[in-house]
């Protein structure tokens, strides 16, 4: 998912076609997870989420066609997310539809976010452009590489750093804070 977050665009189709597919077979899973035999339930959480791919693959097509020729093979590989897969066998599998339902949203909008965040930088810092508006006028110069798949990974890691950068920072804000409260 990672090669085409290279525009914001780009980034919210793939992100709401994961919200699609999450939120529906989420709320599938949890609605049958007292039918389906402990055997086969891999097989079946595929089945099902393999059939909202293919439901949110058409949609693209038949809507916007220009972002699913950008997106191409990718689409389908969301059968193949791990995250998707995983919230199946761990929460919705076991927990009542709404509850489902609201692990899903979350999970999701986060999901929509991160893959946001990707892509809207990517398309900053490589085309110098958001939503195809240029932001800097003729002379900026394009970091190519942004718009490449190891731009991804170079975004991705530069967001980790950012993050761990705010967490280590908070937690010296907070040892800080509970040093004060015990001199006084």
């Amino acid at each position: 998912m990672l090669a085409v977050t290279n525009s914001a665009i780009n980034a919210i189709a793939m992100g709401f076609a994961t919200f699609f597919v999450l939120v529906g077979s989420s709320t599938l899973v949890s609605l049958f997870k007292h039918w389906i035999p402990k055997q086969v339930r891999i097989s079946c959480y595929i089945i099902i989420i393999a059939t909202f791919v293919t439901v949110a693959d058409y949609t693209l097509l038949a809507l916007i066609p220009e972002v699913h020729k950008e997106l191409g093979a990718f689409v389908p590989l969301i059968v193949v997310n791990c995250m998707i897969l995983g919230r199946q066998e761990a929460f919705a599998s076991k927990h009542p539809v709404g509850l489902a339902i609201a692990d899903a949203l979350g999970t999701a909008i986060g999901f929509l976010f991160a893959l946001f965040t990707l892509g809207s930088v990517r398309e900053i810092l490589g085309n110098g452009s958001l939503f195809g508006i240029s932001l800097f006028g003729p002379h900026f110069e394009p970091w190519v590489v942004m718009l490449l798949p190891p731009g991804g990974f170079i975004m991705l890691g530069l967001i980790l750093l950012f993050f761990n950068w705010l967490k280590e920072k908070r937690a010296s804000m907070l040892c800080e804070a509970s040093n004060l409260e015990y001199k006084i």
